[in-house]
């Protein structure tokens, strides 16, 4: 006779909501849902999974990420791999670990390379999946290696950063969903602690003025376009944009304001007048509702612009 979920994968629970795990407050239940607190565990998980014929979401610190209203309908693996070792100049983590508490513990040690990250609430893992990056500065500078699981051969292998193809928000384990992270080392340089720590106030400071922070968001909305405008007559329209140009980047924020979208709502959801790259649950927003801003504003730049924008945050449960 065949056993059931629990006794396979002892700790499952069943119908857990996400909107608990994810900085969005948003997201409904997953059909099954395990906390992997190491490797083996996580391994258990996906044989389990695929012995259920179970689709698997792998889930980090729950940034960057909108879950559906109805939630998902397999299992859920939230990644608890959260040790943090130093040696030298090295750091040692697990892919759950979280970036806040990693630039902080390395500022303590003298170590740079990841002041720009304090204050943002993902972890490792998915700075890495997603390419991470803030002040001119990319987690991708401070990869050495990357530990990873092919949940089709069931197998771990250790990517260099040269293997990790790492682009714009983007590496392989984002275009290959086979392939969960397990750990990394990352390469610090010795810098004065106390330097390490006003750099990382400066940052701070600049997120708080900068950036909405009274309610809760997934972050950035969308990548920022590396794209110049050609359009005479929308260079003529919004001449800052020839700035922009020089620069070869454009804030989303800025395209989505200028599309006279800064401040609009759906039911509980609003594009953020401070920052318009940021979609804001002003309490007890649907998912829906987020989803349609999303898609507002992708029309709107596009039909001002010129420009596909493409969203940084992940989707889940949708069809």
């Amino acid at each position: 006779m065949k056993k059931n979920i629990s006794e396979k994968l002892p700790g499952v629970q069943k119908n857990v909501l996400l909107k608990d795990f994810t900085t969005y407050k948003i997201g409904g239940p997953a059909k099954y849902f395990f906390i992997a607190k190491t490797k083996e565990d996580l391994m258990l998980a996906i044989k389990t999974a695929k012995e259920f014929k179970l689709p698997v979401f792998i889930l980090g610190g729950g940034s960057n990420l909108l879950i559906s209203d109805k939630g998902f309908d397999g299992l859920v693996i939230k990644i608890n791999i959260l040790n943090m070792d130093f040696l030298g100049n090295k750091v040692f983590a697990g892919s759950g670990a979280g970036l806040t508490e990693l630039s902080y513990l390395s500022a303590d040690k003298g170590l740079s390379g990841l002041e720009w990250s304090a204050g943002v609430p993902g972890t490792i893992g998915g700075a890495i999946y997603g390419n991470a990056q803030a002040f001119g500065v990319k987690i991708s500078d401070a990869i050495e290696t990357v530990e990873a699981m092919n949940i089709e051969m069931l197998r771990v292998k250790s990517f260099s950063r040269e293997q990790c193809g790492f682009s714009l928000k983007n590496s392989i384990f984002k275009k290959n969903k086979n392939l969960i992270i397990i750990s990394v080392v990352l390469g610090l340089k010795r810098k004065d602690i106390v330097q390490i720590k006003n750099q990382i106030k400066e940052f701070l400071d600049y997120r708080k003025t900068r950036h909405p922070m009274d309610f809760p968001s997934a972050g950035s909305t969308f990548v920022n376009p590396e794209t110049k405008i050609r359009n005479k007559k929308v260079l003529e329209k919004f001449p800052e944009l020839k700035e922009y140009n020089k620069i070869g980047t454009i804030p989303s924020g800025y395209l989505i304001a200028k599309s006279g979208l800064a401040g609009k709502k759906i039911g509980n959801a609003q594009i953020s007048q401070k920052h318009a790259n940021f979609v804001l649950n002003l309490g007890g927003a649907k998912a829906k509702d987020v989803l349609a801003l999303i898609k507002l504003a992708k029309v709107r730049v596009r039909k001002n612009f010129g420009i596909e924008l493409e969203p940084e945050v992940q989707f889940v449960g949708f069809k």
